[in-house]
């Protein structure tokens, strides 16, 4: 059986899960939360998982004390506390590998930690100058190369370079004045040409950037505010934006790499804190001031479910990468301290 909630002629979702038995519609209550991750003790700003090698599952989460806990998902207990942020909120975690951990916290710096050994020390740091809240964004590029990218000290400019030497590679700072960056995304096409970003800005516009030339290729205005989240998705050439509004805006590249407007979803309550589409390409899930969880079908943005437990604005949401499809889970942090952790639409 599978829940949905009821979607009133405004395109607006009501906040009850219906069951389809035959012709009948029943209700029924929300699903639970596979577990709640408790012990944090401050809000939790970012998620991110390392599922795809083998046990234990690993997910990492970086809170507003400027602490990065390291959560096995098999006994449900912190397993390491990294603390090297002076305090500051930790906004961004990242896994080169099962041995390295990338954080960025609001003291303007991405630190490395080498966990081999049970070590849990910085062994490097980049100073970005960004006091903002734009997260980075690492594209891989094999075992020893990493692109990292992240919005500098003039708050409207993304540097790229390559991590592990330190050597910039670009700087993208638009012609027209957007204000602040606010999120990016970088990524590799399949092509085989340079790497791409796509980066929202505080006028409302998102831009499309050839990293390796160093100049926009397209723009969109797609909000009315400044784009407080986006998510793309490199398989389907597209992705998704929010923002302070209660509409959550798709938009795709076409063969020219020019980006077109797409489907939209209103919602209830206003404020997105972020978007998130799943490894298979077959859901969107997003993070909710209102201190909700949705789910959508990432194909035409359907709503699928309105999930229910924290009781403070959902700051994260994030999906695993477990290679088997089954054992794939949500998970979602808040400004009330805690993670939960959903088992939802998983079917292979």
């Amino acid at each position: 059986m599978f829940f949905y909630p009821r979607v009133f002629h405004s395109g607006r979702v009501h906040e009850v899960w219906v069951g389809l038995v035959g012709p009948y519609v029943m209700a029924r209550p929300p699903p639970a939360p596979q577990c709640i991750l408790r012990g944090v003790g401050a809000a939790v700003n970012t998620l991110h998982f390392s599922c795809d090698r083998p046990d234990p599952p690993l997910l990492f989460s970086g809170s507003t004390k400027g602490a990065v806990h390291i959560w096995n998902l098999n006994t449900r207990r912190p397993e390491n506390v990294l603390d090297g942020h002076g305090g500051s909120s930790v906004i961004w975690v990242n896994t080169l590998d099962r041995e390295t951990v990338l954080s960025q916290g609001r003291d303007m710096r991405v630190c490395l930690w080498p966990l081999a050994e049970g070590r849990g020390d910085v062994s490097d740091s980049l100073y970005t100058g960004s006091v903002g809240f734009c997260q980075c964004s690492l594209l891989s590029r094999g075992p020893s190369s990493s692109l990292l990218a992240y919005a500098s000290e003039q708050m409207e400019e993304v540097k790229v370079l390559e991590l592990s030497s330190k050597v910039p590679l670009c700087s993208l700072k638009p012609d027209k004045k957007l204000g602040m960056v606010m999120c990016l995304k970088i990524w590799q096409p399949d092509s085989g040409e340079g790497p791409l970003l796509v980066a929202g800005y505080e006028d409302g516009s998102v831009l499309l950037w050839d990293v390796s030339l160093g100049r926009p290729l397209n723009s969109l205005r797609v909000h009315p505010e400044p784009v407080m989240s986006l998510a793309f998705d490199p398989d389907r050439q597209r992705g998704a934006s929010g923002s302070a509004e209660n509409t959550i805006r798709s938009w795709a590249l076409d063969g020219q790499r020019n980006l077109q407007q797409r489907e939209s979803v209103e919602l209830l309550n206003p404020g997105i804190s972020q978007l998130c589409v799943r490894g298979d390409g077959k859901i969107l899930a997003s993070a909710g001031w209102d201190h909700q969880i949705r789910v959508f079908g990432w194909k035409k943005l359907k709503p699928l479910a309105v999930l229910k437990c924290h009781t403070d604005m959902v700051l994260s949401v994030t999906f695993s990468d477990h290679t088997d499809p089954a054992k794939r889970v949500m998970a979602a942090g808040s400004k009330d301290q805690r993670i939960s952790v959903w088992s939802i639409y998983n079917q292979s």
